[in-house]
């Protein structure tokens, strides 16, 4: 099984291809959330973030998307952007250009008939652009959008201490945050471990003095 092992080469991968990874002119921290939404994750991810007054990112998956719509409306009620992650949870070198662009088009319909509203931002699963998928996602009019720090929350062998102090290291304006609210495609319950992390994340962003902002 796939799952998160490749996720270490992901911030390699993005360079040749010129993909942001921070957004420069951002005045402050980007939080995003991929691979739900989850009927327990997400709930949990929310409920954080309204206690700190907080706003994120959720790179929702079109098959998960499918079958609880309820959970993307939240999303967006509580202000919160909705993006992209495709429908399925495949990794795109896999997949020819036919099928990544049937898969495109199911995930923005999903997201359509959820929230009657178009992603405006796509995240391939794995971090991982085949040329054909980038073209059809640009063709789309998705904005990519990868990531500078990570909590590596979706490790089985991981504490949620570990997982804030990963993705707060160094941290600075203009810094995208990948972690996840769904324990679909990596260890079961890592969910958990994000929802715990999730406080000492945001507080370490107020400490800092970095608000969570969304791309414009």
């Amino acid at each position: 099984m796939i799952r998160h092992l490749l996720a270490p080469v992901l911030p390699a991968a993005a360079r040749p291809l010129l993909l942001p990874q921070r957004l420069v002119r951002a005045e402050g921290v980007v939080v995003t959330f991929d691979d739900g939404p989850h009927p327990e994750g997400t709930p949990a991810i929310l409920e954080a973030l309204a206690r700190a007054g907080a706003r994120a990112m959720f790179f929702v998956v079109g098959e998960q998307v499918t079958r609880r719509p309820e959970l993307l409306r939240a999303i967006e009620a509580a202000g919160h952007r909705v993006a992209l992650h495709g429908y399925s949870h495949r990794l795109q070198l896999r997949m020819s250009g036919a099928q990544l662009r049937d898969d495109l088009s199911k995930g923005i319909a999903a997201v359509q008939d959820a929230i009657g509203d178009t992603p405006r931002h796509h995240r391939p699963p794995y971090g991982i652009y085949a040329p054909a998928g980038l073209q059809a996602a640009r063709d789309a009019k998705l904005q990519p959008l990868l990531w500078s720090r990570w909590g590596k929350d979706w490790r089985r062998f991981t504490t949620p201490e570990r997982i804030a102090a990963r993705a707060t290291r160094d941290i600075a304006q203009g810094d995208v945050i990948l972690l996840h609210d769904a324990d679909f495609y990596s260890a079961r319950d890592s969910h958990r471990r994000t929802a715990q992390a999730l406080p000492g994340i945001l507080e370490t962003l107020k400490q800092r003095e970095l608000d969570t902002v969304l791309p414009a």
